[in-house]
């Protein structure tokens, strides 16, 4: 006997609950429903992540060696890594509480049916064989077996398929699903990690990476750092402390102004900065980001994969057309559908809930109804009888005129997309007290109900086209339907599907990848070989989703994003979450990507003249002493030739392309600003020892010098002059000179010579010279020499492979 044949005793004896004593055994053999999906990550490993960096740990190291001197206003460069500390886990802790928020707010009881009665649970304090009950719009907390009722399933959030599911008795319901019409009472038969959504999310548990040339060009450079700066700090301290007679806490000085100098300590400030601040200005927007560097990511994005469900669609169904049979005209048929679903409206499914929102645009009104026929998916149909004793059905042809008139249905869908939903309207006689029709039907006419496109698909789809961006839809729907409905969004090439039941092979799937650009009935392990294979092409990939069928391809993907409607785990697993659910924010995510990469570009190559032409001079003075600054004289200068200028710079509009490899374009700006201090200060050290100058002497004329090479780089990336950076370069100046003489005494410069004035003037005005003729070389073509970029990849540890 079939699981739906089961008889009238049995049937009662199924629907007995466990008893307390049968759900404490399960309790105690763990054989409960604890909350396996994927989560945010904790505050501690939040914190622990931004606080245990090779960058805190070198910059802590130099603060010891500067506490033991006693010389506390040289700790001043603490005050930037406690700055970006703080940026860094206040911004990803918000991004996390609130995503956070959005799962509890998702979070639904449950009924069970128990030995003591009905009760009210939590998910996760189901145990396995415990009896629930669910109705319309509730969402399966665990795997489970229907044991009473028949109902329509959605479980496009599992397998991205939209078109509900028909079940009744011993049909096997998947967690995750929703249930769309009906009620039911099913039994649980795997709870935690068994189920089947809790698989899908076991597989995605692993550590993503983000992909990020900005951090990977900071981590390369602090690498570097670290490795050059022990061997020259301590060249430097030896030299100073035993081969020139210093002081210890002299010699500890100048080496930690050396190894400061090399580390961009302010860069990672910026960027932490700049990124938290358009992370805040899309959270403005509706757009949670839960990692600041995906910004970047998406801004660098070539290929572009869709969800259809939630992503292109609003997830909701819309009335494409209304079509009259013989007898009957558009605005009977429309009457008659209005006064059926709204007899039913406490129980409206998405089809439902279409015909009413069209009923209301078009001003139909329903006529009032004495008897409500609620939709059945054993039935295929709902219907009512009005005040004025009219009988009317809606629902599948087969079922609603019987299976020797559908050609009658046939003939009027003709002109229906053939990826449209078709249902009857009908008149009968009556209905008989179990709900069944009676009598013959007659046909009033046809509805065709789709997927409804969001209003601004189109507008986002052809801004991506226009930025050069390769779209691709996956789901696991139709491929016909994926197609037709792609078509309309505005995806060019949407003629080009793939049914992925088709693709076996791993040949097969490459090929669909080169030459499909819409994928069908894909299963959630073919998307991520999907992500993969474009990653193989060399495709920087952006993954939109909603599902649990999407979260192995939003894993893999370099940026991935969220729909706040969707499931836990495509939440928590994703970079991005719209908390709208608007797809129509991604321009504004990828123009916010734009300014802050374009603009720490410019704004970078402030930093890592400092870092450059710092390493050097250490190397020289290793041989040539006396290394020239103090850490409170490379403060000065950090704040004012780099840090007001980058933080000014960085967050002005700006929505140009990003093209080229980062480290290469910042390297085309600092470098002829690095040799041009180098060669300035070389001079000085050379000229000031014939001279006579003193240490203070020295150290005071270097600082005019990088600050005057420092100033005419700032003009050059601030063209074209706006009022703004006219201002900025009057300011720059201004600190420079307020510092060297109001704080002279606080920041050690002492007070100028004639001979001093001499050197000042005539190194500063031969270095500002150099520097620009060397910058116009540089950006002609510098950057995109191939020579210097494949050493520039070998700095960053890329080689190609991914």
């Amino acid at each position: 006997m079939m699981p739906d044949e089961k008889c009238p005793d049995e049937r009662s004896a199924a629907l007995v609950g466990l008893t307390d004593e049968e759900v404490a055994e399960r309790v105690a053999a763990g054989r409960t429903n604890a909350n396996t999906d994927v989560k945010t990550k904790p505050v501690r490993q939040i914190v622990a992540e931004h606080a245990f960096t090779l960058f805190n740990g070198v910059n802590l190291a130099l603060a010891v060696l500067v506490l033991l001197t006693g010389q506390y206003r040289n700790m001043l460069f603490m005050c930037v890594v406690g700055a970006n500390l703080l940026i860094g886990v206040t911004q990803e802790i918000r991004a996390k509480r609130m995503v956070d928020k959005l799962t509890i707010l998702t979070q639904k009881e449950v009924t069970v049916l128990r030995a003591a009665g009905e009760l009210q649970i939590a998910p996760s304090e189901l145990v396995a064989d415990d009896l629930m009950r669910l109705a319309h719009g509730d969402q399966v907390p665990a795997d489970a077996v229907i044991v009473e009722g028949f109902v329509s399933m959605n479980e496009s959030l599992l397998t991205g398929e939209a078109k509900p599911v028909s079940k009744g008795p011993g049909d096997e319901l998947l967690s995750g699903s929703f249930v769309d019409a009906g009620s039911l009472v099913a039994r649980v038969t795997r709870v935690g990690a068994e189920g089947y959504a809790a698989r899908i999310n076991a597989e995605a548990k692993y550590v993503k990476v983000v992909r990020s040339e900005i951090q990977d060009t900071l981590r390369a450079i602090i690498r570097l750092g670290t490795v050059v700066l022990v061997p020259l700090g301590l060249g430097l301290f030896l030299r100073s402390w035993l081969m020139d007679g210093g002081s210890l806490n002299d010699a500890i000085l100048t080496s930690v102004a050396a190894v400061i100098g090399m580390i961009p300590q302010g860069l990672v400030l910026l960027t932490s900065s700049v990124l938290a601040i358009a992370t805040f200005r899309l959270g403005r927007r509706m757009v949670l980001v839960q990692q600041a560097y995906c910004v970047e990511t998406l801004a660098r994005v070539d290929t572009l994969c869709l969800d259809k469900t939630g992503t292109i669609t609003t997830g909701e169904m819309e009335v494409a057309s209304i079509i009259a049979a013989a007898g009957s005209d558009e605005g009977e048929v429309a009457a008659a559908l209005a006064a059926i679903v709204s007899a039913n409206e406490e129980d409206a499914n998405e089809t439902a809930r279409a015909i009413l929102r069209h009923a209301a645009e078009k001003g139909v009104a329903a006529t009032p109804a004495t008897r409500a026929v609620p939709f059945s998916s054993a039935r295929k149909y709902s219907g009512c009888v009005t005040i004025d004793g009219r009988a009317l059905v809606m629902g599948a042809a087969a079922f609603v005129l019987g299976p020797e008139r559908v050609g009658e249905a046939d003939a009027l869908a003709t002109a229906f997309d053939a990826t449209e939903r078709v249902l009857v309207v009908g008149e009968c006689p009556s209905f008989s007290d179990d709900d069944a029709i009676v009598g013959e039907v007659r046909l009033l006419g046809c509805v065709a109900i789709r997927d409804e496109i969001r209003p601004t698909a189109g507008q986002t789809m052809a801004y991506f086209l226009e930025q050069g961006v390769e779209l691709r839809v996956i789901s696991g729907d139709d491929p016909r339907t994926v197609s037709a409905i792609a078509a309309r969004a505005g995806v060019p090439e949407a003629d080009r599907f793939v049914d992925a039941t088709t693709l076996t092979t791993q040949e097969a799937l490459d090929a669909a990848v080169d030459e499909a650009r819409v994928f069908g009935r894909v299963t959630p392990q073919q998307k991520r070989e999907l992500v993969q294979a474009l990653h193989r092409r060399g495709r920087t990939v952006a993954m939109t989703g909603d599902g649990v069928n999407d979260v192995l391809a939003l894993r893999e993907a370099d940026c991935s994003v969220a729909m706040a409607s969707g499931s836990a785990a495509a939440r928590n697993v994703s970079e991005i979450v719209l908390a709208d659910n608007d797809f129509s924010h991604m321009p504004e995510v990828v123009a916010e990507g734009r300014r802050s990469i374009n603009n720490l570009q410019r704004s970078a190559s402030l930093f890592l003249v400092k870092t450059v032409f710092t390493a050097v001079l250490a190397l020289v003075c290793i041989v040539m002493p006396p290394y020239p600054f103090i850490p409170i004289q490379m403060s000065l200068l950090s704040t004012a030739i780099i840090g007001i200028p980058s933080f000014v710079l960085a967050l002005e509009p700006n929505r140009d392309r990003v093209s080229g490899n980062f480290l290469a374009n910042v390297l085309a700006r600092s470098l002829p600003a690095s040799v041009a201090i180098v060669c300035a200060l070389l001079a000085e050290l050379v000229v000031g020892r014939a001279l006579g100058h003193s240490f203070g002497e020295i150290s005071s004329v270097c600082t005019l010098l990088v600050a005057c090479v420092g100033i005419a780089l700032i003009w050059r990336i601030s063209l074209p002059l706006t009022p703004l950076r006219a201002a900025l370069l009057v300011l720059v100046g201004a600190i420079v000179a307020l510092g060297c003489t109001v704080g002279a005494p606080f920041f050690e410069i002492v007070g100028f010579t004639g001979s001093m004035g001499v050197v000042v003037v005539a190194a500063g005005a031969v270095a500002v010279a150099f520097f620009n003729w060397m910058y116009t070389r540089s950006l002609s073509g510098f950057a995109s020499d191939e020579r210097f970029l494949s050493l520039v990849r070998r700095v960053e540890g890329k080689h190609g492979d991914r």
